[in-house]
């Protein structure tokens, strides 16, 4: 009888030495990862869309089409979706009666024509065809 006293106060005093507690903490720093992960994973979308809009607005694009005169100035008429463009800018060897691909940023002053101010002449095509 006092070898099994000794056999179970070894095992109690061992059980409660080597016991440990459940931590919470592992479960906060789990779910502080989380948020860290989802702050940083939107913190990189924001940034990311930024850069987008901005190189869309700062990006210059070109439009291919027949150069005419009318009584407000020049204007294109663009091949792709047939449009009427306002010309501004006044880049040189822009000539009513050719067929020219110009560089610049198109936008719509609020009028009934949509602007596209020409920065230079890529190419010129020669006359327009009828």
């Amino acid at each position: 009888m006092p070898n099994s006293l000794w056999r179970i106060v070894l095992i109690a005093v061992l059980s409660v030495a080597l016991a440990r507690h459940a931590r919470a903490e592992t479960l906060t720093a789990a779910r502080d990862q989380i948020v860290i992960g989802i702050v940083v994973v939107s913190a990189a979308v924001a940034v990311g869309i930024t850069l987008l809009v901005l190189h869309q607005k700062h990006k210059k694009s070109s439009i291919t089409g027949c150069v005419g005169s009318g009584a407000r100035g020049m204007n294109l008429t663009d091949e792709k979706d047939k449009r009427i463009y306002a010309i501004t800018g006044d880049p040189p060897g822009v000539k009513p009666g050719d067929r020219m691909t110009l560089e610049g940023k198109s936008r719509n002053a609020g009028g009934t024509m949509p602007v596209f101010e020409a920065r230079s002449v890529i190419k010129d095509l020669g006359a327009c065809q009828p």
